[in-house]
């Protein structure tokens, strides 16, 4: 119990800005089994996110509100994700060769393919967003379920990119490399576990949600395609983009799905 609690924090601390280091041992193997508690940080953020969007839902209105719950989410992974979306966009969108595309990625300048992919993920997340607590306004249990789920679901499918190829980069520079190491199964029991649970509440509401499984899905196996295609496996910035489009195509399908329930 003691061992896996320190994993769960090493997850904390890797994928979150919550500052839990006096809490727990912090040792690099635990950061490479963390993976399996990675959807119980998206359960985290997922219902803070609500917490805050509910409370200003009493001063706001709901739009505002969900700003503040993404801003919220933002915080609390320290733009984590996001800022892999960004590189990989610089990166692919700048580079035509593996270590091209690596190098960009690794720089810590934002350019305009980044900066584009940034502003659209933003607009695009914030209005389907907004346009689901509007047409579920005031069912809390619901909303509840959504916020926990996209940010859950997003995470599940970045780590299964990262069991499916290697990881791309040679060195040991990368944040991210004792992540890529090696996995067993129990990281892909508890990785279907912990990100089915909150999914199994969701479709009680509904049957036809499951129809998002194949929709994240092909998320991820675009994924695994293109970047086998050109950088021979993914890196961290990779899992991020993933999660960032996992998270948006969570959001336009469930929207998309409203119009036949």
């Amino acid at each position: 119990m003691k061992r896996e609690l320190d994993i769960l924090i090493t997850a904390f601390i890797f994928f979150t800005r919550i500052p839990l280091k006096t809490i727990g041992e912090y040792k690099e193997e635990n950061l490479n089994r963390c993976t399996r508690y990675f959807p119980i940080v998206g359960w985290f953020v997922g219902a803070v996110s609500f917490l805050v969007f509910y409370l200003c839902s009493f001063l706001f209105s709901p739009t505002i509100s969900v700003s503040f719950s993404i801003l919220v989410g933002i915080l609390i992974t320290g733009a984590f994700h996001e800022d892999g979306l960004g590189d990989v966009f610089d990166g692919f969108g700048g580079g035509w060769t593996k270590t091209k595309i690596l190098n960009i990625m690794k720089d810590s300048r934002l350019g305009t393919y980044g900066t584009l992919a940034l502003v659209f993920m933003m607009l695009l997340k914030f209005y389907a967003l907004s346009e689901l607590v509007l047409y579920f306004s005031g069912q809390w249990v619901f909303l509840f379920l959504v916020f926990v789920n996209y940010h859950t679901t997003s995470r599940v499918a970045g780590i299964i990119v990262s069991f499916l190829i290697p990881y791309s980069r040679e060195d040991e520079s990368s944040k991210s490399k004792p992540l890529a190491k090696s996995f067993t199964w129990k990281e892909v029991v508890m990785v279907l576990l912990f990100g089915g649970i909150p999914f199994v509440f969701l479709i009680d509401y509904s049957s036809l949600y499951l129809l998002i499984i194949p929709v994240l899905m092909s998320v991820v196996v675009y994924a695994r395609y293109y970047f086998m295609k050109w950088i021979d496996g993914y890196t961290g910035d990779c899992l991020g983009a993933v999660e960032q489009f996992s998270e948006l195509f969570f959001l336009l399908s469930l929207l998309a799905l409203c119009k036949f329930i």
